[in-house]
């Protein structure tokens, strides 16, 4: 084989080592874009479904409050209630009797 034949041989070896590589580099391109599509799927997915969770956790929240105030109301109306029996049943003649000469001592 004449040098120029090497020369020839050599060039080509090179040129196919670079195509090899050239091709392994887009191969691996479109392998890591693909795994970003798919990262940026998942990504949307998850905050939609967080954002989802937020809004029934809001919704539960704020279900859980009022049912709580609700109670709390029934609550103090029913001891308001009581102590207003209490209030009216201690008005017995004696104290109806105190009442009215304080009411007559003013005139």
């Amino acid at each position: 084989m004449s040098t120029s034949e090497k020369y020839v041989h050599s060039l080509k070896q090179i040129k196919e080592v670079e195509d090899k590589s050239q091709k392994e580099i887009d191969e691996q391109k479109k392998k890591v874009a693909e795994e970003l599509r798919n990262f940026e799927t998942y990504a949307i997915k998850s905050i939609t479904s967080a954002k989802a969770d937020g809004e029934k956790l809001v919704e539960s929240s704020i279900d859980q409050a009022r049912k709580k105030a609700h109670t709390e109301t029934e609550k103090i109306i029913e001891d308001a209630k009581n102590k207003a029996k209490t209030v009216t049943s201690r008005i017995d003649s004696h104290t109806v009797k105190e009442i009215i000469d304080i009411l007559l001592k003013e005139v």
